[in-house]
């Protein structure tokens, strides 16, 4: 029961995510706002919103959440000029590859092998991402090199995640993060871009969604679920953030779906009822 809790909280920060993209793709836009300067904006909301954290920050936790916020960084900034470079489609399956990516850094970095199951589970997670964005894959570009960098950024985090946070307070830690995040957007918005506040009602209104929702909210209980599950299993569930993009936009945005992406979502869902599955069974087994 407790498994099932922590994955429903997974599974409502990745419908969060999703619901956001919708917000975050049209406040966005070329004509509307440049994306790093939301970034940074969004990442310094979220800073003020867990400032209620800053006294349970100590020497350790202040250098993991630098670290993590790196890393996240890098992971936003690759995709977001990633798109400049390449299509939408490819952004998404893509950065999709992350699942992949949080088993090999497993290994790579802690010598640490997932069940063989929970590959299969891996498996069947990317096929769905990749019928999510249509099955197709055009080219590779800079861009897709950029995105690919992003992948393997939050598949790192992801893994480091799963395993260091449990050291320190989840609140306490992702305030350092969204402090870091800011920081480095900062630099990075100020270095290629001119500086200019948002332009109207919407985007000011989509910053504060984004910053206390998506960010300090979203991420705060992903580190608390990650203090609890598997790497391996949290990515699977991460995995779910495009069925809810496509589903909100769908409904909010007039978007349609092809049976191949229906398909995909099928795909994904399965995929995370499996690693359910595998997860009760290990846990009982374990007993």
């Amino acid at each position: 029961m407790k498994n099932t809790f922590l994955s429903l909280l997974l599974v409502c920060v990745t419908a969060v995510w999703g619901w956001t993209f919708v917000i975050v793709r049209d406040a966005t836009s070329p004509d509307v706002y440049s994306v790093v300067a939301f970034l940074t904006l969004r990442f310094a909301i979220a800073s003020v919103a867990l400032i209620f954290f800053f006294k349970r920050i100590n020497s350790r936790t202040l250098a993991a959440g630098l670290g993590f916020g790196a890393i996240v960084s890098i992971g936003y900034l690759c995709q977001t000029f990633g798109l400049r470079y390449t299509t939408a489609t490819n952004s998404g399956l893509i950065t999709g590859l992350f699942v992949i990516f949080v088993p090999i850094t497993d290994f790579l970095l802690f010598k640490k092998r997932p069940p063989r199951t929970f590959l299969l589970v891996v498996c069947v997670s990317f096929v769905g991402i990749t019928f999510l964005s249509g099955g197709n894959l055009d080219g590779f570009s800079f861009g897709d090199l950029l995105t690919l960098l992003c992948a393997v950024a939050f598949g790192i985090d992801i893994s480091l995640l799963s395993r260091y946070s449990k050291n320190h307070d989840s609140g306490a830690l992702m305030l350092v993060q969204m402090m870091s995040s800011t920081l480095i957007c900062a630099v990075v918005w100020g270095g290629t871009e001119p500086f200019k506040l948002p332009p109207d009602f919407f985007v000011w209104q989509s910053i504060l969604l984004t910053g206390l929702l998506a960010s300090a909210l979203a991420f705060t209980v992903k580190a608390f679920v990650q203090q609890r599950i598997s790497s391996v299993r949290a990515a699977v569930i991460l995995t779910t953030e495009p069925v809810f993009a496509a589903v909100f936009g769908f409904f909010l945005a007039g978007d349609r779906l092809k049976p191949i992406q229906i398909l995909g979502g099928v795909f994904v869902i399965a995929g995370i009822l499996t690693s359910e599955v595998l997860a009760t069974i290990h846990q009982q087994d374990s007993k």
